[in-house]
């Protein structure tokens, strides 16, 4: 039969498994950050290309 102990020690394994879980996940978290950042800047930068084709059709 499982003692107090036993269960501590399951318990400490368990926080541990835990926390480098999370650590990965935050790790993930991060990098999809640093690519959505870059995705935007590639979106602001085709706006400029949009608004000019707009204006040259216009005088075209």
């Amino acid at each position: 039969m499982p003692t107090a102990k036993d269960a501590l020690l399951e318990i400490r394994a368990h926080e541990r498994e835990c926390a480098i879980r999370y650590e990965y996940i935050e790790k993930r978290l991060d990098e999809g950050s640093q690519k959505f950042k870059r995705l935007e800047a590639l979106i602001w930068g085709v706006y400029p290309f949009i608004v000019a084709s707009v204006v040259l059709s216009k005088f075209i």
